[in-house]
């Protein structure tokens, strides 16, 4: 799998060339994304794609100086799991992620 940042989406491109995944993160303002929406194709889904394209969007964050915001609920969780990667959080956060 390859990741490419196009038109506000973190893409997942399996070896054919196809977009079999996504994580839509648009600027809320120039210091900040908003991760709105992590999708993986159904025939992936349990094999950690998820975990590895939000990681490419933590690094993409870290490489641009960004901070991010979560409202998609797997981001959410992510960050919950993963502590040390918490500092790079908006201080304001939504109450709750959005419903799926």
């Amino acid at each position: 799998m390859k990741y490419i940042y196009k038109d506000n989406e973190m893409q997942v491109i399996n070896e054919e060339g196809k977009k079999v995944g996504y994580a839509t993160i648009p600027n809320v303002d120039e210091n900040t994304i908003n991760v709105l929406k992590v999708f993986i194709d159904p025939s992936l889904r349990g094999g950690g794609e998820a975990s590895k394209l939000m990681e490419e969007v933590y690094n993409f964050a870290l490489e641009h100086e960004y901070r991010i915001k979560n409202t998609c609920p797997y981001a959410v969780a992510w960050f919950k799991r993963k502590k040390e990667k918490q500092y790079i959080l908006a201080d304001e956060q939504p109450d709750e992620a959005c419903l799926v």
